[in-house]
């Protein structure tokens, strides 16, 4: 058996998973639905995963890394998903708040993501900054807004979710 089949067969079968979606216009009007949010906190239940925990944030840089911080200081919480803020737009902070807390970032996924996304949007893939990392034994992951990018980025997350868990810790 290779080590990564290894590494997945003794990493964690369920995760404990966070949930922010980071959309100015979602936190200012509720009443506009969080379909990313609601399709990312599916999928990973749906995977056997637990939810537990969902936030809306506004695209602020130090909101997003104030509940980043917060989350790493938690002892039940293993991955957490952010979705959107990834893009190249004025307001979009996310990957800028994230990346200086990674002590290690995993370029790998942005790669994967932008590889499976090009299959479904074409050449435009190229515009994302979805990337992932670990801080303090956790998995970060950032992910475009979109929900067909969230199904992306959450099968590769959750494909490999046991795997990564193992190796950081």
């Amino acid at each position: 058996m290779t080590s990564h089949k290894i590494h997945r067969e003794r990493g964690p079968k369920s995760a404990r998973v966070y949930i922010i979606t980071v959309s100015t216009s979602r936190y200012h009007d509720r009443s506009i639905v969080d379909e990313s949010g609601d399709l990312a906190a599916q999928l990973a239940a749906e995977a056997g995963h637990v939810v537990v925990g969902r936030d809306l944030l506004p695209d602020d840089l130090y909101a997003i890394r104030k509940k980043a911080l917060e989350l790493l200081s938690r002892d039940d919480v293993d991955v957490v998903v952010f979705t959107g803020g990834t893009g190249l737009a004025k307001t979009d902070f996310t990957v800028e708040a994230l990346r200086p807390l990674f002590e290690k970032e995993i370029e790998g996924f942005g790669d994967v993501f932008r590889i499976y996304s090009v299959q479904e949007v074409g050449t435009s893939a190229f515009l994302t900054r979805a990337t992932a990392g670990v801080a303090g034994g956790k998995v970060i992951v950032a992910l475009p807004g979109s929900p067909n990018a969230v199904k992306v980025g959450m099968r590769i997350l959750l494909e490999e979710v046991s795997h990564l868990l193992y190796l950081v810790r």
